[in-house]
């Protein structure tokens, strides 16, 4: 029996009330769903949505410029969306705006000929997509903090998701059309919106002011702005290989199967390593982990270069669990260490905007630039000479924190 008087109940806030106890098997469920859910979204956005506007007549430079809206408009909705939900400490209600905003530009893309209206629906859409996943990992985060759970065993169901709907999805629009593309997200939106409304919000241990000044602090800490270089130098080699292996994969005369399964090959692998990781990850040291990935991409993308039958390219693929699956799982927990829990939502935002926009920046206009000019073998090397460069980095890193 609790020790609070009952008159003193009324007042409590009610995060203070539930917002930090432990979670129900009921609120872990719905978090995996939820997660199982956007990803199925983000499957089809990354997979098929260059093939619906590829359908609609759009050229590939016009669908190649849609595409580079995404890390642009990133950059500022990350940081945004995140410091809106520490400011406020909440992430349910501001994934709920952001799913019924995504729904609302999906139904007025249907109609949608003219490309300035696409470049500006899509703008949209981007600013209230790409935040999403860095605000569902701080909600991880936080309803894992007290309990014995892993942030793999929920991450993992994001996986699942993933290569559901680029497989089921994909033999279902070969059957029915392309041109369905944007129901089904309607429909996968839709459910996400359905699901985030069940939620249980979890918030840090802040009273929602954001304390500018402390802040600062973090991000002006020398061993965080280290982290996010060496994060940096290794996405873009990770980037290049999101936004390039389809093009590869047509160059070397892949059909559309083999393109979808390449992708679930990947989402696949990582499952394995994600369980492993949340059994037994806590055992090893995150700096060394990280040079462990560092050198899987290493060997993946040179191994990549080599390749003249895109039919190789699927076992490759398996190796992005050693790779993406250990780089994922191991930076957000070394990242835990670095930004206090008041700042859990801003500094998964600033986490994201590194890795996903800033990289994908680079890593788009890098890579094309070499793609052009050198061909996809050559492209491939500077990736695995830039995930080199990152475990070079994070192994340094290591051991003058262990003389330290």
């Amino acid at each position: 029996m609790s020790s609070t008087p009952v008159s003193n109940r009324k007042s409590l806030p009610a995060a203070a009330a539930g917002e930090h106890r432990l979670p129900t098997i009921r609120d872990e469920a719905i978090l995996r769903m939820f997660s199982f859910a956007f990803y199925l979204t983000m499957a089809l956005t990354v997979s098929f949505f260059p093939l619906y506007f590829n359908y609609k007549g759009y050229s590939k430079i016009q669908i190649g410029a849609l595409y580079s809206i995404g890390p642009l408009v990133g950059i500022f909705a990350n940081l945004f969306w995140g410091l809106l939900s520490d400011k406020y400490q909440t992430i349910k209600k501001w994934l709920i705006v952001m799913l019924a905003g995504q729904l609302i530009v999906m139904l007025l893309l249907i109609n949608i000929d003219t490309l300035a209206l696409l470049y500006t629906l899509m703008t949209f859409f981007y600013f209230f997509q790409t935040p999403i996943n860095p605000l569902n990992d701080s909600l991880i985060m936080l309803t894992i903090k007290d309990s014995r759970k892993s942030y793999a065993s929920f991450r993992v169901w994001g996986s699942l998701g993933f290569a559901f709907s680029a497989l089921v999805f994909g033999m279902l629009l070969k059957q029915i059309g392309i041109q369905y593309t944007m129901t089904l997200t309607m429909g996968t939106i839709t459910l996400s919106l359905v699901l985030a409304a069940l939620l249980r919000d979890r918030t840090g241990s802040s009273s929602g002011k954001i304390q500018f000044a402390g802040f600062g602090q973090v991000i002006g800490s020398r061993r965080f702005l280290w982290f996010l270089v060496m994060i940096f130098i290794l996405s873009i080699a990770h980037r290049m290989n999101d936004g390039f292996l389809a093009l590869y994969l047509r160059e070397l005369g892949a059909s559309d199967s083999i393109v979808g399964w390449a992708w679930t090959a990947s989402a696949l692998s990582e499952i394995p390593v994600f369980f492993f990781l949340s059994k037994h990850g806590h055992k090893y040291k995150e700096l060394p982990l990280l040079m462990i990935a560092g050198l899987v991409y290493t060997v993946r993308f040179t191994l990549v270069s080599f390749v003249t039958q895109p039919e190789w390219i699927i076992p490759l693929q398996l190796m992005h669990s050693f790779s993406f699956g250990i780089f994922l799982f191991t930076a957000l927990r070394y990242m835990m260490q670095l930004i206090p829990d008041r700042f859990r939502a801003t500094g998964q935002a600033i986490y994201a905007v590194v890795w996903s926009c800033m990289a994908g920046l680079a890593s788009g206009i890098i890579g094309g630039w070499i793609f052009d000019a050198w061909g996809p073998h050559v492209m491939y090397r500077v990736a695995a000479c830039c995930a080199l460069i990152a475990s070079v980095c994070f192994f340094l890193t290591y051991f003058r924190s262990r003389d330290q």
